[in-house]
């Protein structure tokens, strides 16, 4: 399902073919980390944390070809994969072989694309109990070519047939998937359904984490109920109209009250995070946001082939034009991987959404929690 690394997939079974509990996934994990000098700070799963996850799932047909295509050209792929795909399906298992207990709400029909998606997240320990099987129409697939020259991925997304409605999730059935739960994500995918969710999460005061890939139906609706938005590069510009990234994401902060921290993902250049003090800071100055990021590249350890991070003090965050918010800037960087090591990046943005998942299920702070998610997208396939 997840497969976007120059490593070897994390083995999940055991060769009896025994489903390892969360405890040995997260040792096996330990393991594959053990070169990286911050594996001690890393916790162990928190006992019983369940993420719930609502959204996409898919079959994805991966051609692997030397250079895109130019219109009307006629091609051969260099390899193919048939795997299980979608955001939150992605994310949720990424979440899961890290050892926290994953529940999905999705749709999917009783086609053999639908049987397989099944058997494949519930073999890495996702709790498919709550999806909705129907007995006609076709599940979603995506052809997704990657292009070997530049690294990069196309996507073509076929949606799933008949799509999935409210009243398809019983109240009952909600109130069962959120029974416990320590965190509730969100992809915008099956967004009536979503919000229906959102809104009884947010009853219950469970922590939301919404993933803004685009500009989505019912994305600014759900966009009120979340505490934590992590986005992908172009959104934070392109939904509040601000032409720089940290600009951007200050107002994001400043439109959605709620909101605890905004991380937008910059693939190799690693990540950007404000997160809103929990107090005010009255005594101390104003600080251009945009100067403070050049302080903080000038910080950052380039030496290092590992994630790093490195942030602000809590002060006055200010975007031209914008406003203020109280808060603190990180700057996350990514692992450096030789040209020739990277396969694909397919499923990369889940893998870090399904850390970051866990980092907020286990408490840790965002100096560890951005590197950590940044280690697991090259490491956990």
């Amino acid at each position: 399902m997840l497969c976007f690394t120059h490593v070897p997939p994390l083995p999940l079974f055991s060769t009896s073919g025994i489903y390892l509990p969360a405890s040995r996934r997260f040792t096996s994990f330990r393991t594959r980390m053990s070169s990286s000098s911050s594996v001690d700070s890393v916790p162990p799963p928190p006992d019983n944390a369940i993420v719930l996850g609502c959204g996409g799932i898919a079959v994805d047909f991966l051609a692997t070809v030397d250079s895109y295509p130019q219109p009307d050209d006629k091609i051969r792929s260099t390899s193919l994969k048939v795997q299980g795909g979608g955001n939150a399906a992605n994310a949720l298992t990424c979440a899961s072989r890290l050892g926290l207990n994953s529940r999905l709400i999705s749709k999917v029909a009783n086609d053999s694309q639908g049987k397989g998606m099944l058997e494949e997240l519930e073999a890495d320990g996702v709790d498919t109990s709550f999806l909705v099987v129907s007995k006609e129409g076709n599940s979603p697939f995506t052809y997704i070519i990657v292009d070997n020259q530049t690294k990069t991925r196309t996507c073509i997304h076929t949606p799933g047939d008949p799509p999935m409605l409210p009243t398809e999730l019983s109240q009952s059935s909600m109130f069962s998937a959120l029974d416990r739960a320590s965190i509730v994500y969100f992809d915008v995918r099956l967004h009536e359904t979503a919000l229906m969710i959102a809104k009884e999460a947010s009853r219950k005061k469970i922590p939301i984490l919404v993933d803004t890939e685009k500009k989505r139906d019912g994305l600014d609706e759900l966009l009120q109920f979340a505490d934590y938005v992590v986005c992908s590069a172009k959104f934070p510009q392109t939904w509040t109209e601000v032409s720089s990234t940290p600009g951007a994401l200050v107002s994001m902060l400043l439109r959605l009250p709620k909101l605890k921290f905004v991380i937008v993902t910059l693939g190799e250049e690693g990540c950007l995070m404000v997160q809103r003090a929990s107090t005010e800071v009255f005594e101390s100055q104003e600080i251009d946001i945009e100067s403070l990021l050049e302080t903080l590249k000038h910080r950052k350890d380039s030496t290092t082939t590992f994630p790093t991070c490195v942030s602000s003090e809590t002060t006055k965050l200010k975007a031209n034009g914008v406003g203020t918010v109280t808060g603190r800037l990180f700057l996350g960087t990514a692992e450096k991987i030789p040209p020739v090591e990277l396969v694909d990046t397919t499923g990369a943005g889940d893998a870090f959404i399904g850390a970051v998942l866990y980092a907020i299920c286990a408490g840790m702070p965002p100096e560890k929690m951005l590197p950590f998610a940044a280690q697991v997208v090259t490491l956990l396939n």
